[in-house]
């Protein structure tokens, strides 16, 4: 199809697709929209002859920077109606700032001319979706080399979210990746890669789905490895450097005169150089860097300090008569054990970063590395990788299920515990479900794959951890903000302590103001504060995944840990969705058996699920079932059936009325049992001549309550959060549940569309509400919550809606989120007091504060140990969360 311009708005449009045309000139038009259309007829000469400025055609790479109005086409999803063009044309036009907005039916698209100084991009998005559409935007995740600090991530970001088109921009130094969401038709990865690169960073690549499992490990451990021999090599050299440093302390040396140990301080500044600039190198590239785009950070402190040691050192040694008497003192082994100390420290913190994403790893090696397929009538080994839909697969007991698929032919027990956190192995027979990842336990299994590669359950896990861990909560980009300030206010400080000891301090003054300056320099830790959240999120997060509950990003897991009330929905979430016979009633003269094999064989092949749970509870309790005979269904009362010669009818009172069954006998039962909630049918027969039927029993069923909601409901009260039920059923039924399992706040009789309305309001109270559901007709609910958890059964794990996605089905799930979530967030604080005590305490010190009262000045050889190991303990006070077990579940 060809391809032509709008010459109004600039929008690219498939000839065939266009709304309208006008001739001019001898010229056809083409326009995306009636809008268009009367602007072109009014002035064509405006749009044809140059006088208006070109309006730029929307394409990838890196969007054109100019001033003015901005032209954005956004992709829309659901858009099926012309009503739905005029109102997402009228919303859009309601937005301040937003000059031009029309829809183009035929290419699902919107084209938008707005002020940036007036609106933003993310709020036209904001907009579309109140509207209840969806803007189609995209996700990339890029990994980068030599993210360190809490200074790095701001300066990405920022040159990320410069880049019009890219909606949000998350960097973690925990991951070393930057997470961007952003709009298809206007960014690309070349546009990504040059704004990282333009902050003086460098992409690696970006990270693919399909990344081997281990290379990220891989790529870890051999930055580990280098970082240990540029340690090694900077330990070595700093050896004869610090004994020569101070020859007053080593016996040989002491002697020596004058002259001799400036010979061998000259030695010591040119073995340190390959110290500074191989060990050394990333902290003087990165600083560099950072000054080209007028900015510092962690580099820029190290470089600034250790560099400053050794030009005062050598300028001590080449011309010491202008330095001050007992000034020229060289200071070589500063400069090399401050890089073999910071050096050591990041290879430890590289180290336990390792272990830090061990959840990744291990949801990783779940994954089968072949699978045993039938093919052409052989059974065959192949690669995981080269498995098909609709290949049929044998699992034999031990083995891992390596895809996921429905059960044809076979039964097991399935362990599915690493990845839905239930312990219990699941019983599969013909049309279940089994998941790519979990083990076959008991019998020989045949399935049908229904989902390979990335589409899995398993894959999909992985997926939103990564995405998740990459995700910072809102402490996380406080803390950014504030270390956006942190190292130019180290500076200013080291400054006026080289001013203060320089015009202040005691002879000789101008040494002891270099070793204050230095020592402030170096101690300064911004990297502690920058890894204080990311480091946590990591683990909490994938420690949350081992037990079955996907956490999709930073903010919901802030918030989780603030919820003070649950909603629960109550079909499918605290029941299990689906009615089951529970009791079988009979009058006397009749045996229960009799009664469900009568009640059973009459609702043999209907698919009501009343009639699907009679049928199953008859076979569960192996009951002989007959075909029936004239099958009848009465609406509004039951059905009625011939079942060995015995006219069967089962329905509720009006029908008993109708076949003239007289069931008060029965009656005081069935209202005790409609009190708990339960669906009460009435059983009557006529044999041969009579008119009159007689009452045989009742027969109850009900959406019974799942195994475990008891006592995950008892968990969260005793949690202190106030647990409320939201259904659409009768209050009757929704009380009658609510008592059996110890909810007293019941809305009931609501509505699926007034469901967001309830929480709305209890959120009115000064509620923090979190809602569960089922995330299909509880999505608006779920996503007006603070936090929505859904409820994923199977390999249903991705659902939109949801801040939390409890894989297992399980309310159990809730409660491990919300302690998952305090735990991780309790963890974070504790980085944050560390690192912060940290920093206010050592930066004074390091200035000379104690010096006046104690006579003590800290060395900088300390200060740089300190500083290496800040970063050290708190990426290993994040790791104590590996030990996090759920303590209420």
């Amino acid at each position: 199809m060809t391809k032509v311009k709008d010459p109004v708005c600039g929008m690219e449009i498939e000839e065939e697709g266009a709304v309208a045309t006008q001739t001019y000139n001898g010229r056809v038009y083409a326009f995306c929209s009636t809008d268009c259309e009367e602007q072109f007829i009014q002035h064509p000469e405006h749009y044809v002859s140059g006088q208006k400025e070109a309006v730029p055609s929307v394409t990838t790479g890196v969007p054109e920077q100019r001033e003015g109005p901005v032209h954005i086409e956004l992709p829309i999803a659901g858009l099926d109606c012309a009503t739905c063009v005029s109102t997402i044309e009228r919303s859009l036009r309601e937005v301040p700032g937003v000059q031009q907005a029309h829809v183009n039916f035929a290419l699902a698209k919107a084209h938008v001319v707005y002020d940036p100084g007036q609106t933003t991009l993310e709020h036209l998005i904001a907009v579309i979706k109140r509207t209840g559409y969806e803007v189609g935007t995209s996700e990339m995740r890029v990994r980068i080399r030599d993210l360190h600090c809490a200074s790095c991530v701001t300066f990405v970001e920022e040159a990320l979210q410069r880049v019009p088109g890219v909606l949000e921009a998350t960097v973690s130094p925990g991951t070393e990746t930057a997470l961007v969401r952003y709009v298809p038709e206007r960014v690309d990865f070349a546009a990504i890669r040059a704004a990282i690169e333009s902050a003086g960073y460098q992409t690696v690549h970006r990270v693919e789905e399909e990344e081997a499992p281990d290379q990220e490990m891989n790529a870890r451990e051999r930055e580990y490895q280098t970082l240990m021999r540029k340690f090694w090599f900077a330990g070595i050299i700093s050896i004869p450097i610090l004994l020569t440093s101070y020859p007053e302390f080593v016996p040989f040396l002491g002697n020596l005169s004058r002259t001799t140990l400036r010979i061998i301080w000259a030695v010591d500044a040119l073995l340190a150089l390959p110290v500074l600039f191989w060990s050394g190198q990333r902290f003087f590239t990165g600083a560099w860097a950072a000054f080209r785009h007028h900015s510092a950070d962690m580099n820029t402190l190290i470089a600034l300090g250790t560099g400053a040691a050794w030009l005062y050192s050598v300028a001590a040694i080449a011309i010491p008569q202008v330095f001050p008497a007992g000034t020229a003192e060289p200071f070589f082994d500063v400069a090399a054990v401050v890089i073999a100390l910071v050096v050591l420290g990041q290879a430890l913190e590289v180290r336990a970063k390792g272990r830090t994403s061990e959840a990744i790893k291990k949801l990783l090696d779940l994954q089968a590395k072949t699978a045993r397929v039938i093919r052409d009538g052989q059974e065959m080994d192949i690669p995981v990788e080269e498995v098909l839909v609709g290949d049929v697969i044998v699992v034999r007991p031990g083995e891992k299920v390596p895809v996921d698929g429905v059960v044809s032919d076979g039964s097991s027990a399935v362990d599915e515990s690493m990845i839905t956190g239930e312990p219990i192995p699941v019983e599969k027979r013909p049309g279940d479900e089994v998941i790519g990842g979990t083990i076959n336990k008991t019998g020989a299994l045949k399935f049908t794959a229904t989902k390979v590669g990335k589409d899995t359950a398993l894959a999909h896990i992985v997926k939103l951890v990564q995405q998740a861990q990459g995700t910072k909560p809102p402490i996380g980009r406080l803390v950014d903000v504030v270390s956006g300030y942190f190292v130019p206010t180290v500076m200013i400080i080291a400054i006026l302590a080289f001013l203060a000891w320089f015009n202040f301090g005691p002879d000789p003054r101008l040494a002891f103001a270099l070793v204050a300056a230095v020592t402030t320099l170096v101690i300064a830790c911004p990297c502690a504060l920058g890894l204080a959240t990311p480091m946590s999120i990591m683990v909490g997060v994938g420690k949350a995944a081992e037990h079955g509950v996907l956490i999709r990003n930073g903010e919901a897991l802030q918030q989780s840990a603030d919820l003070d009330t649950v909603v629960l929905d109550k079909t499918g979430t605290v029941t299990k969705g689906k009615p089951e016979l529970t009791d079988v009633l009979t009058v006397e003269g009749y045996s229960e058996t009799e009664a469900l094999r009568l009640a059973a064989s009459a609702e043999w092949g209907s698919e009501h699920p009343l009639a699907e749970a009679i049928v199953e509870g008859a076979k569960a309790r192996e009951a002989e079932l007959v075909e029936p005979e004239e099958f009848q269904a009465i609406a509004g009362h039951g059905i009625a059936a011939t079942v060995d010669g015995h006219r069967v009818a089962l329905g509720n009172r009006r029908l008993m009325e109708q076949v003239g069954a007289d069931i008060s006998p029965l009656l005081a039962e069935a209202e005790r049992l409609e009190g708990e909630g339960k669906t009460v049918m009435f059983l009557a027969t006529t044999d041969g001549a009579e008119k009159q039927a007689a009452a045989v029993g009742l027969i109850a069923v009900a959406d019974t309550i799942k195994d475990d909601s008891v006592a995950a409901i008892q968990a969260l009260q005793a949690m202190g959060l106030e647990v409320v039920m939201l259904t659409g059923d009768n209050r009757r039924t929704a009380e009658a549940i609510a008592r059996q399992v110890g909810i007293s706040r019941v809305l009931a009789e609501v509505l699926p569309e007034q469901k967001a309305a309830e929480v709305r309001n209890l959120q009115r109270e000064g509620r923090k509400v979190g809602m569960v559901g089922d995330g299909i007709n509880d999505a608006p609910a779920l996503a007006q919550a603070d936090v929505g958890f859904a409820i994923g059964t199977g390999t249903d794990v991705a659902i939109e809606a949801a801040d939390v996605t409890l894989v297992g089905g399980s309310l159990r799930g809730v409660v491990t989120a919300i302690e998952v979530s305090k735990a991780t967030m309790r963890n974070i604080k504790e980085n944050l007091v560390g690192a912060f005590l940290y920093n206010t305490l050592g930066i004074p010190v390091a200035a000379g504060a104690l010096y006046p009262m104690f006579g003590l000045l800290l060395s900088p050889l300390i200060a740089g140990a300190a500083m290496a190991f800040s970063s050290v303990t708190v990426v290993g006070n994040a790791n104590r969360l590996r030990r996090f077990r759920p303590q209420r579940t």
